[in-house]
């Protein structure tokens, strides 16, 4: 864009179209306030047409109805709703459009069709119109039965189907009109024609209409209403600079439907007529379900046609992927593979870029130039495909050949300086534009004035290629992907191969390992049953009496020490033990030592937690300590209820043992003992500490230590 064009457009796109102040004069507007409900503005001949009082005056007085009981959500936005009953004017009768912003509510008064349409005859012509779009072989088949069917809605002199394409400019992509017309088909404008803010509204408020170009505007009064949001009005004046436009293109009356597909702007349905003409807001309601019905029909089409397209490219890398899979280097694979990913994405040139290595195939730039071009394409976009058309104007390099890659499609790949390139050549281009779009106005340069001719232009493009699509650029990053995966399988079957061997290397090591390591357990376990069996006997043999006691709790402490021993050796993990089941078992056993009578006495509730395998032993050793000193004390020999808990609390382990006896002052406080000095070392060892709650009833000990020791 030149620095005139950047003057021109600048403003154009800045223009406040949405807070124009006044109104078209073929309708009124009234402007109420939602906390009173009386009417605060207005527009438009209200004394003559409508009322001679009417500022401050009941919105619903003024309108002979109930109006906020019809809204459809009170206190939401209101946008184009339709009052149930008609208005009556002085000598006329308007239909009532309501619209809100902010807290004022918006009425448009619009005189009624003389002539208007029966339900029947309405919802008639609409499925008439519909049918006929469906039938449609191909999108420009369904866009010039649209025109037609537009134009007979309208019974404007030419209708035509506007597409927005690259730029933001639009070409005409059908037409049907009065046949004493210039035609514009084919023909493209420039996007300063509708400047952004325009198209936002086009997306907002779905039809618009202009019934004569030379009209004066009906401002909002009183003063203070300037600055009223109306954008979702349909009598909102409309900007003097496209008033002044559509003189020069010989329009006296105008209409237009947007064409919106999943929230953006398409293309528009643009109407002119030679002579001023309204449309009634019957017919204005019926284009606007039309425009929605051939939205709908070409987002079908265009989606359909996308749908192929991705099952055709989805079938083509399919087809090459095998090759991926090629024990050869990727160079050589790229180079039998050129040819066939140039016809993938019907490119003119591929190229595959590993370090310093360039592999080209068809029609591309120099390999030096090609490995220059993908360092800065892989700076610009390092994880994103680069695409573009015109290559030249983002790459200044590239304006020396563009007879070699004017279009690019860059793929970057995982491996570091490793891409991907389609390239695309230059194809002259004519574009046919409804007078000269790069043309400056006479007078000030400055000013917001739109161009006085419309006659054909051709101008000849050069430096742009076909144009990517997405389905292409969907393609090249599946097969990007595909290839990626491939080599990483490849590398991996390799890996694994030499991972097979060293694994049946290992398995014979471990085959001899898992002999000696049974051999020791079932010694070690032997032992242990023997000692074991050989205390219980003394224990039975000694009768009731302190000497039982000790080899009772001898034969705990043995057990403790058994159990963790056969979870390490049995284990896949020995390094670690599951603490809460290896507790679960040693209470078992300790349950069976203690007799029947304390059997039902113990419960226990352990949380599941992983712990070294040395340190879940000394955890059991104190468990068994602690619960041996309550069988002891707490109930005087007698059973009473123990309560063992294992818990996880703040990264650390809390393991518990309660009863409920005679409390802290029936247990020895002696630090002599083996018990105690036990307890006292393994606590130490296991960086932990052990805590006595004596409670009214009974007495807790609470071990707290690491989990990770």
């Amino acid at each position: 864009m030149g620095k005139q064009d950047h003057l021109l457009l600048t403003p154009c796109d800045r223009e406040p179209i949405h807070i124009p102040g006044s109104i078209q004069p073929h309708g009124l507007v009234l402007v109420a306030d939602t906390r009173s409900r009386r009417v605060v503005a207005g527009a438009g001949a209200l004394e003559d047409r409508l009322a001679a009082r009417w500022l401050g005056e009941p919105l619903e007085a003024l309108l002979g109805q109930e109006v906020f009981k019809q809204l459809d959500a009170p206190g939401q936005p209101v946008m184009g709703q339709v009052l149930e009953k008609r208005v009556s004017g002085s000598s006329e009768t308007f239909d009532a459009i309501l619209h809100s912003t902010g807290d004022r509510l918006i009425i448009e008064l619009e005189p009624v069709n003389p002539e208007p349409w029966e339900a029947m005859r309405f919802l008639s012509q609409l499925d008439g119109f519909a049918r006929t779009f469906e039938r449609a072989g191909d999108l420009m088949a369904l866009c010039r039965r649209a025109a037609v069917a537009f134009r007979k809605l309208t019974g404007f002199d030419r209708v035509m189907i506007y597409r927005f394409i690259d730029d933001e400019a639009g070409q005409v992509i059908a037409e049907d009109s009065n046949p004493s017309l210039a035609s514009f088909l084919h023909h493209h404008f420039p996007g300063s024609d509708i400047p952004r803010q325009a198209r936002a509204l086009y997306v907002r408020n779905r039809a618009r209409s202009i019934c004569t170009v030379d009209y004066t505007p009906m401002p909002l009064r009183p003063a203070g209403f300037e600055e009223l949001d109306l954008s979702d009005v349909g009598l909102r004046s409309v900007s003097p600079v496209h008033l002044q436009y559509l003189r020069n293109m010989g329009v006296a009356a105008s209409a237009s439907f947007s064409i919106v597909r999943d929230g953006v702007l398409w293309g528009l349905v643009a109407c002119h007529h030679d002579s001023p003409r309204r449309l009634p807001r019957d017919v204005m309601i019926a284009g606007t379900a039309l425009g929605g019905a051939l939205s709908r029909q070409i987002q079908a089409r265009e989606q359909a046609r996308a749908y192929d397209e991705r099952l055709r490219l989805r079938a083509a890398v399919d087809e090459v992927a095998p090759a991926f899979s090629s024990p050869q280097n990727e160079t050589e694979i790229f180079r039998d593979l050129g040819h066939t990913l140039c016809r993938l994405l019907d490119a003119d040139g591929f190229a595959f870029v590993n370090d310093e290595t360039v592999q080209l195939s068809g029609i591309g730039p120099e390999p030096q130039t090609i490995m220059d071009l993908t360092n800065w394409g892989l700076s610009v976009s390092p994880a994103e495909p680069l695409v573009t058309r015109r290559l030249s104007e983002r790459y200044e390099p590239a304006r020396g050949w563009p007879e070699r890659a004017s279009g690019l499609l860059l793929l970057p790949l995982p491996d570091q300086g490793k891409a991907l390139l389609w390239f695309r050549v230059d194809e002259a281009e004519q574009v046919r534009w409804a007078g000269i779009p790069h043309k400056p106005t006479e007078g000030d340069a400055r000013a917001l004035t739109p161009r006085a001719s419309f006659a054909t232009w051709v101008e000849t493009v050069r430096g742009r290629s076909r144009a990517w699509t997405l389905e292409d650029v969907d393609a090249a990053s599946r097969l990007g992907r595909v290839f990626t995966e491939a080599r990483i399988n490849l590398r991996m079957r390799r890996l694994n191969k030499d991972l097979q061997k060293s694994l049946a290397e290992r398995d014979g090591l471990l085959e001899q390992k898992d002999m000696l390591m049974r051999e020791i357990d079932h010694r070690v376990q032997n032992s242990l049953q023997i000692i074991g069996a050989y205390l219980v006997l003394k224990a039975r043999e000694a009768g009731p009496g302190p000497v039982a006691d000790h080899l009772t709790e001898a034969k705990a402490r043995l057990s403790a020490v058994a159990h963790v021993h056969g979870r390490l050796y049995r284990s896949d993990h020995p390094e670690t033990v599951d603490l809460g089941q290896y507790l679960g078992a040693l209470t078992a056993d300790l349950r069976q030592a203690l007799g029947d009578e304390w059997r039902n006495c113990i419960s226990a509730d352990f949380a599941p937690l992983l712990l070294p395998s040395s340190s879940a032993m000394s955890v059991g050793l104190i468990m068994t300590e602690l619960v041996i000193n309550a069988t002891k004390y707490a109930y005087a020999g007698q059973p009473g209820p123990i309560d063992i808990k294992l818990q996880r609390h703040r990264g650390n382990l809390r393991l518990s043992v309660a009863d409920e006896g005679a409390g802290l002052s029936a247990t020895p406080r002696s630090s002599s003992g083996f018990g105690s000095r036990m307890i006292s070392a393994t606590v130490g060892g296991l960086n932990g500490k052990i805590e006595y709650e004596d409670a009214t009833r009974g007495l807790k000990a609470i071990l707290t230590a690491p989990t990770l020791v």
